[in-house]
């Protein structure tokens, strides 16, 4: 008999073979995981790691930040401060120069018309004895004065009417003349920088 025919026997024992390989199949239960099955959650694990990492702050550089910010609204106020100085300054240095200038125009005021009288004995006068040469000194030496405050002169003879200096009392019509030409000077005016002292009275033409 050839040796690869079944007998009955062997194909009694065949169903029961079966049973012991799907037993060892079950009892080795499901095959062991590769790397590659691994990897997708090793990058969920980092990717949660990164996450945590940016929530979580360095505490040194939140103390940092947190430095440049009060350094940040230091340098506004200290801006602020100084502009509110400096415009103080010049505000108070302003008002300082006014109540100077103010003060001086006042003094000088009253001095002016005692200056007008010395000019007045000058021009009277027809001789150049020493009187007349001591009157010519004072006169000089108060019209230095005045410089030095900062008043000038100011005499229109042979000008034009200017409203902003001169002060018309009388009016004559001339053809001869040009409107508004100034005739006579009955008192010259002086004036301090910007201020008007006092305006020269005059007589103007047409």
């Amino acid at each position: 008999m050839n040796s690869e025919e079944k007998t009955p026997e062997t194909e009694a024992q065949q169903p029961g073979a079966d049973n012991e390989v799907q037993q060892a199949t079950a009892a080795a239960g499901d095959p062991p995981s590769t790397d590659k099955d691994q990897i997708p959650s090793e990058e969920k694990a980092e990717s949660k790691e990164k996450k945590h990492r940016k929530k979580k702050k360095d505490p040194l550089q939140e103390e940092l930040d947190k430095q440049k910010e009060e350094n940040s609204q230091l340098q506004e106020r200290l801006l602020r401060i100084s502009a509110e100085y400096d415009n103080f300054r010049k505000r108070s240095t302003k008002e300082k120069d006014g109540i100077y200038a103010e003060g001086v125009a006042g003094t000088v005021t009253q001095f002016i018309d005692v200056l007008d009288n010395l000019e007045r004995a000058l021009a009277a006068s027809e001789t150049e004895d020493d009187f007349t040469k001591g009157i010519a000194m004072v006169v000089t030496q108060f019209k230095a004065a005045l410089e030095k405050l900062g008043v000038t002169e100011v005499d229109p003879a042979g000008g034009s009417f200017d409203p902003n200096l001169h002060n018309a009392v009388m009016h004559i019509e001339d053809d001869e003349l040009g409107e508004g030409a100034i005739v006579d000077v009955f008192q010259k005016g002086y004036v301090m920088g910007d201020r008007v002292i006092r305006y020269a009275m005059v007589k103007v033409a047409n």
